[in-house]
């Protein structure tokens, strides 16, 4: 474990420590990767590092003075915390307007106020343009941390004006063992491990909510059986599914990661599967989907949930990708 005591991504905690050592920091950073890879800990870590009152050591966070706990739950006078309502949803440029007044006030008790943009590439292009002319006009106590799938997602001109670092997932086996450090049951830590994909908060929120687990159950249960049903079956499944865009969004990647395992199968690949407890469904699968139509359909899914994101219709989107599926009769349980 690194000095942040961050599960991987050591590499960064190391550049960042040395940037707050230095006293070399940057006036904004963007951390990118993957829900659930780490961006908002390590982000939480960096703020404390700067704001901590009695560092072990040069760069490195006490984690539990007053401050750094205040910071770890988001509720320092001088740290903001701004995100869309709700995952999925849109930041507005009213929030970047308030932040602009938060900065323009100097620091309580600290060197920095420091602004957190949790899923930054939610942001409406209002927003973003907002956040532009505050990065650009920002004052010397101002620093701001984003947060993004990919930078891509982002305006050219603040990514330009960001020390960007990229976060990579951990291996499932690193994942898995992380969690088995974490006093999870070594079968379960297996199955989250490779549920994850190299996602260790992800995991770690698996681990700890069942409803999570069940959810994906039931949606992988209805999968199954949605293949061997027939079209008035599947559109009133779509009506049901697209009334809650967020339900909508969780299972089109529950189903994507089970088409990518029968996507696996249908090729014959070694590669490990991600849904372990259902690998007799995709290996049946795998042996009576082409390898053509196994990628299709992995494909299909991937586009609806671009498409989902985009705001296309939801309820014609799921009667779309539902009634695209083929019909197989007799799926059997493992």
């Amino acid at each position: 474990m690194n000095p942040w005591n961050i599960f991987g991504h050591d590499w960064a905690v190391e550049m960042l420590r040395q940037h707050v050592q230095h006293n070399a920091l940057r006036h904004a950073y963007l951390l990118t990767g993957p829900s659930g890879v780490g961006r908002r800990s390590l982000a939480l870590r960096l703020a404390q590092a700067i704001q901590c009152q009695t560092p072990t050591e040069p760069g490195v966070p006490c984690q539990t003075c007053r401050t750094c706990r205040q910071i770890e739950a988001g509720q320092n006078i001088d740290l903001m915390v701004t995100q869309a309502e709700a995952e999925g949803g849109t930041l507005k440029v009213e929030q970047v307007r308030e932040v602009t007044k938060f900065l323009s006030l100097k620091p309580y008790q600290s060197p920095f106020k420091i602004v957190l943009f949790l899923r930054f590439e939610e942001a409406n292009p209002n927003a973003q343009n907002a956040l532009l002319k505050t990065l650009e006009e920002a004052p010397g106590h101002a620093l701001l941390i984003l947060t993004a799938d990919n930078a891509e997602q982002l305006l050219p001109t603040i990514v330009s004006r960001c020390e960007v670092i990229r976060l990579r997932p951990t291996s499932a086996a690193a994942t898995t063992e992380f969690l088995a450090s974490r006093g999870v049951e070594a079968e379960k830590a297996r199955l989250l491990g490779h549920l994850a994909g190299g996602r260790p908060g992800y995991a770690l929120r698996l681990a700890s909510d069942e409803n999570a687990l069940a959810f994906r159950a039931e949606k992988l249960d209805d999968l199954r059986e949605l293949l061997a049903s027939s079209r008035r079956a599947r559109f009133a499944y779509a009506e049901k599914l697209a009334k809650e865009k967020d339900t909508f969004r969780q299972t089109l990647f529950i189903w994507l990661s089970f088409w990518r395992d029968v996507l696996l199968c249908a090729a014959g690949s070694d590669s490990p599967l991600t849904n372990l407890d259902r690998a007799g469904d995709a290996a049946r699968l795998g042996e009576r989907l082409s390898l053509a139509e196994a990628r299709r359909l992995t494909e299909q899914c991937e586009q609806a949930i671009g498409r989902l994101e985009k705001n296309l219709n939801a309820r014609l989107l799921a009667e779309v990708t539902l009634m695209d599926w083929p019909e197989l009769k007799e799926q059997k349980p493992d």
